[in-house]
């Protein structure tokens, strides 16, 4: 069983996840931009420091103006107090707008190296695949979110909580030694001998924060899960939003309108609920620490009190030690000021963590796939093809089969049998294949694969079309043509009409325009799933008779997977997936020429 971690191994733990996640930027290729801005803002923060020792200085001597009507020294220490105020201004202004500076290219560089990483090697697909797969658990939700906001958030706290802690550590480093030559000592009996504690104002703020820390720390740790789940809760809600607007014709036909009513209410309800938690345990702490710092006007005044009606300290030096003591307190509390946006940074840091790590896992879960691909004359062979799911149960066999040009080839089997599994390891995307292929040399270049539900950008449907090459590549005669061989001479003249083509289109639409994208980019081989499910027969077979004319003139070969009986009039060769020899629930694919 593992020991949980101490509080102080849960700080170096955290500590360490911030490091992990902060250093890259600062040695990445904008490293001296980034260490540049922050060394000015640093320097920005000393001399705001700087500025405020200068201005505790001012008050000892304008207040004691003040007490002795010395109407000379009055006039010229608000001159004096001009210039140190707008010396404050603009090194606020500066250290303000460099902060945002810097914060805004961090989370531009971890937006970018999350979302290259996020696309790199199929991970969002694999992602998906594994929460749909029982791995949920080793699976972030919603990465859209932790791209979006999260890294917003990481770089925003990050900046502005070191920034603040490192300016809370130099104001009292800068303020303790005034505090301390200003706050005399008491001296009180025990035991019948006379006890003086030197520096008693600084013992008495320390003190103070001190217990004000713990307390806070004890009031407000709830707050850390909370906002974790408050943050996952919100994306869930906006998540299932945007699916009922992607669904919305299927949402209607269906007249589901009062499940989905369910489904957002039952989302919201979670995150009204762990709000109202939220909201709750941020009024316990807001209790305490408004009344921590309201005390904290006052108590200064209380304390060195007695000095000044005694007669041995002026109003002046009273004012000096009531700000010291405020900018030692202010420094000491810094902890109790913080922790509400702690407690944030914290949720928004182990959501970046963990969404680090599934990149990790997800490489290690896939180092099952091993896939040597050789170069062959002028076929595709499948000369040793082991499909599994993703916990390791066998699912397809394929030994020995080829595909040359030429060869239409219609894949059939019952469902669940692994058809589409073995296009997606054909197309590299499966994590869970051991496979040797020889291929020709033009066949990652001259490949294309037609799923059943197709996939087009938002935009011009120039762009939907050329997906995912860029539409310059052709012409606008080419585009056109594409879509008249794919039956929608209608949109040839809506080139730069700009839609949502995914929701605008029918299914049948949608499938005619992806048959159009094959049409103007003519590859060689051509694996289709399934991609005529939503057109009639007629329609079926001229598109198909026009898809099997281009490959053959390409001198490439077509495999389809249907259950359609008409299909098959368009292939002289069927693979045929059967069950496994030595019994379970595996396939073999024999060819059933």
């Amino acid at each position: 069983m593992t020991q949980p971690l101490s509080k102080f191994q849960r700080f170096r733990h955290f500590a360490g996840q911030v490091r992990r996640l902060a250093t890259p930027y600062f040695n990445s290729e904008e490293k001296w931009r980034a260490r540049g801005l922050l060394a000015a803002i640093v320097a920005l923060n000393l001399a705001a420091v700087y500025m405020l020792v200068l201005l505790n200085e001012w008050n000892r001597v304008f207040y004691d103006a003040l007490q002795n009507k010395d109407a000379p020294v009055f006039w010229r220490e608000l001159g004096r107090f001009t210039y140190l105020a707008f010396g404050f201004i603009v090194i606020a202004v500066y250290r303000f707008y460099l902060t945002q500076l810097l914060e805004m290219r961090w989370r531009a560089w971890m937006t970018v190296h999350y979302v290259n990483r996020w696309l790199a090697n199929q991970a969002f697909y694999h992602l998906e695949l594994a929460r749909f797969t029982g791995h949920s658990d080793k699976t972030p939700d919603n990465p859209d979110q932790r791209i979006a906001e999260d890294m917003n958030l990481f770089t925003s706290y990050s900046v502005s909580l070191s920034m603040g802690l490192l300016n809370a550590v130099v104001t009292l480093l800068s303020f303790v030694g005034i505090l301390w030559s200003l706050s005399g000592s008491f001296a009180f009996n025990f035991n019948g001998e006379e006890v003086v504690i030197p520096g008693f104002m600084v013992w008495m703020a320390v003190v103070y924060c001190v217990v004000g820390s713990v307390i806070t720390h004890y009031i407000g740790r709830p707050l850390i899960g909370l906002n974790f789940r408050q943050q996952r809760a919100e994306a869930d809600y906006r998540h299932h939003l945007v699916r009922v607007r992607e669904y919305s014709e299927s949402i209607a036909l269906d007249r589901g309108e009062a499940v989905e009513r369910g489904q957002l209410s039952s989302r919201f309800g979670v995150v009204l609920s762990n709000y109202l938690q939220l909201i709750k345990a941020q009024k316990r702490l807001t209790w305490f620490t408004v009344g921590f710092g309201q005390a904290a006007v006052v108590f200064p005044f209380i304390v060195a009190a007695p000095r000044f009606f005694s007669g041995a300290i002026q109003l002046g030096e009273l004012m000096q030690i009531a700000s010291a003591f405020g900018r030692v307190q202010d420094a000491l509390s810094w902890f109790v000021d913080n922790y509400d946006r702690l407690a944030s940074w914290r949720a928004t840091t182990d959501r970046i963590t963990s969404f680090e790590a599934s990149f990790q896992a997800l490489q290690a879960s896939t180092q099952a796939q091993t896939v040597t691909t050789t170069h062959t004359e002028d076929a595709l062979a499948l000369d040793d093809l082991h499909l599994s799911l993703p916990g390791g149960t066998a699912l397809l066999a394929v030994n020995g089969l080829q595909l040359h040009p030429g060869d239409t080839v219609l894949v059939k089997g019952p469902s669940g049998s692994g058809k589409s599994t073995l296009f997606r390891a054909l197309a590299g995307i499966w994590p869970w294949s051991v496979s040797r292929l020889r291929a020709p040399a033009d066949f990652d270049a001259r490949v294309m694969f037609l799923p059943q539900r197709p996939y087009f950008p938002n935009g011009a449907l120039r762009h939907a079309l050329a997906y995912p090459a860029t539409p310059e590549r052709y012409s606008d005669a080419e585009l056109q043509q594409a879509l008249t061989d794919a039956l929608l001479p209608h949109l040839a003249n809506q080139l730069d009409t700009e839609d949502t083509w995914g929701q605008k289109l029918s299914g049948g639409e949608q499938q005619r325009l992806a048959m159009a994208r094959a049409f103007l980019k003519k590859p060689r081989w051509l694996f289709v799933d399934e991609a005529t499910s939503a057109l009639d027969e007629s329609t079926e077979a001229t598109l198909y008779d026009r898809l099997k004319a281009m490959v053959l003139r390409e001198n490439g070969a077509l495999v389809s997977i249907a259950h359609r009986p008409t299909v098959a009039a368009f292939h002289h060769r069927q693979w045929t997936l059967e069950p496994n020899e030595a019994g379970g629930t595996s396939y073999r694919l024999v060819d059933a020429v």
